[in-house]
C-alpha cells in the first residue's frame, strides 16, 4: 500500500468539537440557533464533519432545529436516546464533555471556517482520486478532452457547494443604480451588448449577461448568417453599417467565441469577409464577374479582411462536442481572453455522453440546461442556434409561421431560454414566393423575452452576400396604408433585381 493511501484525510477534531459545543452553549445565552444559522449560511453539512460521531450529532441538531425543538444538552440526550443513537455518539458523558470543553461560543465562526476548509480539502482529494481512477480505466479514458472537461467542472463545482447569498439591501441598491443609469442614458439605452441591428436592439435592448438567446429556424433560412452577423458586429464594435457602438467607457472590441459544430473555420471566415465586402461568393465560384468587377471586388475584399484581421474573434470548429467539454473550453477562453459573447452553431449537434442512452429528448434537455448554466456561470450572453421541426408546414397556415412549440427535440429549450427568436423568410414560403416585396424580407419573431417585449422585427436579407440589414418599419407601414389599386404590369427586370438561390446560405 502506498504512503498516500495511509495518510489520514485532512480534519480537525478540535474544531469539530468546538462547533458542536458552541451550538449547545447557545442555549445558555438565550439564542439557541445563532451558531447553527452561521453553520448553514457557510454551507456546513453533516459531511463537513470527519468523525462519524460528530457527523451524527450535527445531523440530529439540524433535524431538531427543523422540527422547532429547543437545542440544549438535555433535549439532545433525549432525542438521541429516542432514536437509538446515544451510544453511537459516546453517551451522555461525550455530549457533556463537548459543553465542558468549549468555554465560549464567541470563536464559533473561526472554528466553522476551519471545518469548511478541511472539508474542501477532503472533497478536492476525492475528486482528484476519482479523476485518476477514470484516467486508468480503459473503458472511460478514450476521450481525454471529455475527461479533462469533466474533471475541471467537478473541481470548480466544489467551490459552488457553499451557499452564495446576496444581501437584499445590496441587491436593491445595485438595481436602483442600474435604473438611474438607464434614465441618464435616455431612450433606447442598452442593458447589454448591442446586436448591431437598430430595430432588433430596440426590441431586445441588447444581449444581456447570463442570458441564453435562442435563434431558431428551418434549414437554409439564414440563422447561421444572422448569428455570424451579430458576432461580427460585437467583435468589431460596429453596427451592421460600420458605425461604432455608443458605449460607456467600454473597449471598442468585444471578444466573441464561436463554437461552429457544423461549418469549419475557413468557411465561416470566407462568409464573413465576403459579406462585409458585399461580394457574392457564388458569383466568384462560378466566375460570373467581369474584369472590372473582379478588380473592384478584390479591393473591397482586402479592405474587409484588414478590418476583420485584428478583431478578437475566436472559432472552435470541433464537431460533435460533448457539452461538458464545450463548457470547459468556454470557461478557459473566458479566463484567458475575457470572452463577452458565445455563439453555438448549433444545439442539436452537441452531445451529452451522460444522457446519450436516455433518449434524444432527455439528452437535448440536459444540453439546454447546461448551456443556460454556462451563461449564468460565466455571466455573459450565449447565443445558441436551434432547428425547428416541420410542424409549421403541416398546420395548414399559408404563411407557415413557426411557433415556440416547433422547437425541435425538446420543450426544455423553450423553458431554459431567456430569449427565443424565430426566423422566417416569406420568400421561401410557396404562398408568398411571387410577392416582389418579400424578395429580401426576413422576419425575426421575438416569441419569448423574459425581461422585455415580444413581437416581429422586419429585416433585410441579401442572399447574394448572406448578410442581414436593417429594414425601416415605416416603409412597410406606408405600403400597408396605400389604397388598393388596379393591378399593374410587372416592373421591368432591371428595376426589380432577382437573386438566384445562394447555395452558401
Amino acid at each position: 500500500m502506498s504512503d498516500e493511501a495511509l495518510k489520514t484525510p485532512p480534519h480537525s477534531a478540535e474544531a469539530e468539537r468546538g462547533v458542536l459545543g458552541a451550538i449547545l452553549l447557545d442555549s445558555e445565552t438565550g439564542d439557541d440557533s445563532r451558531v447553527l444559522d452561521i453553520c448553514q449560511s457557510r454551507g456546513i453539512v453533516p459531511e463537513s464533519f470527519f468523525l462519524p460521531r460528530h457527523r451524527k450529532l450535527y445531523e440530529t441538531l439540524i433535524a431538531m432545529s427543523a422540527a422547532g425543538l429547543p437545542i440544549d444538552p438535555v433535549t439532545l440526550n433525549d432525542r438521541l436516546r429516542a432514536l437509538g443513537r446515544l451510544d453511537e455518539v459516546g453517551g451522555v458523558q461525550a455530549i457533556q464533555s463537548l459543553v465542558d470543553g468549549t468555554p465560549t461560543s464567541a470563536h464559533a465562526e473561526y472554528w466553522i471556517d476551519i471545518l469548511r476548509q478541511k472539508h474542501l480539502l477532503r472533497m478536492l482529494i476525492g475528486k482528484c482520486s476519482e479523476t485518476i481512477s477514470r484516467c486508468y480505466d480503459e473503458t472511460q479514458s478514450g476521450n481525454a478532452d471529455v475527461l479533462l472537461g469533466e474533471a475541471e467542472r467537478s473541481i470548480l463545482d466544489i467551490g459552488g457547494t457553499a451557499s452564495v447569498q446576496t444581501e437584499w439591501k445590496n441587491a436593491v441598491d445595485s438595481t436602483l443604480r442600474h435604473i438611474e443609469n438607464m434614465f441618464s442614458r435616455g431612450a433606447g439605452a442598452m442593458d447589454g451588448l448591442p446586436t448591431g441591428f437598430k430595430y432588433l436592439d430596440e426590441k431586445l435592448l441588447g444581449l444581456k449577461p447570463a442570458e441564453m438567446i435562442v435563434i431558431a429556424a428551418r434549414p437554409s433560412v439564414g440563422k447561421t448568417s444572422l448569428a455570424m452577423n451579430i458576432a461580427e458586429c460585437v467583435a468589431t464594435g460596429q453596427d451592421i453599417n460600420g458605425i461604432p457602438f455608443k458605449t460607456d467607457s467600454k473597449p471598442t472590441h468585444h471578444p466573441v467565441l464561436i463554437f461552429s459544430l457544423e461549418m469549419d473555420t475557413l468557411s465561416l471566415a470566407k462568409r464573413m469577409i465576403c459579406g462585409r465586402a458585399r461580394v457574392s461568393t457564388w458569383r466568384i465560384a462560378r466566375d460570373l464577374m467581369s474584369r472590372d468587377e473582379k478588380s473592384a471586388a478584390s479591393e473591397r475584399l482586402f479592405k474587409a479582411a484588414g478590418e476583420l484581421k485584428g478583431v478578437p474573434l475566436y472559432i472552435d470548429d470541433a464537431s460533435g462536442l460533448d457539452i461538458a467539454d464545450l463548457r470547459a473550453r468556454a470557461r478557459r477562453m473566458k479566463k484567458t481572453h475575457g470572452i463577452e459573447l458565445i455563439v453555438i452553431d448549433y444545439l442539436q449537434l452537441c452531445s451529452c455522453r451522460e444522457m446519450a442512452r436516455q433518449g434524444r429528448q432527455i439528452e437535448v434537455s440536459r444540453i439546454s440546461g447546461q448551456i443556460k448554466a454556462m451563461a449564468k456561470e460565466l455571466k455573459i450572453p450565449v447565443i445558441v442556434l436551434s432547428q425547428l421541426s416541420r410542424a409549421n408546414e403541416k398546420r395548414g397556415d399559408k404563411d407557415e409561421i413557426p411557433k415556440l412549440s416547433d422547437l425541435r427535440d425538446s420543450g426544455a429549450i423553450e423553458q431554459d431560454a431567456d430569449v427565443v427568436m424565430l426566423l422566417r423568410r416569406p420568400f421561401m414560403v410557396r404562398a408568398t414566393r411571387d410577392n416582389p416585396e418579400s424578395e429580401n424580407l426576413a422576419i425575426v419573431d421575438v416569441a419569448k423575452h423574459r425581461n422585455g417585449e415580444v413581437g416581429d422585427v422586419k429585416m433585410e436579407f441579401l442572399r447574394d452576400f448572406t448578410r442581414f440589414g436593417d429594414r425601416d418599419p415605416r416603409l412597410d407601414s406606408e405600403n400597408a396604408a396605400k389604397p388598393e389599386q388596379d393591378p399593374v404590369q410587372e416592373p421591368p427586370p432591371d428595376t426589380m433585381p432577382r437573386y438566384v438561390d445562394n447555395p452558401f446560405i
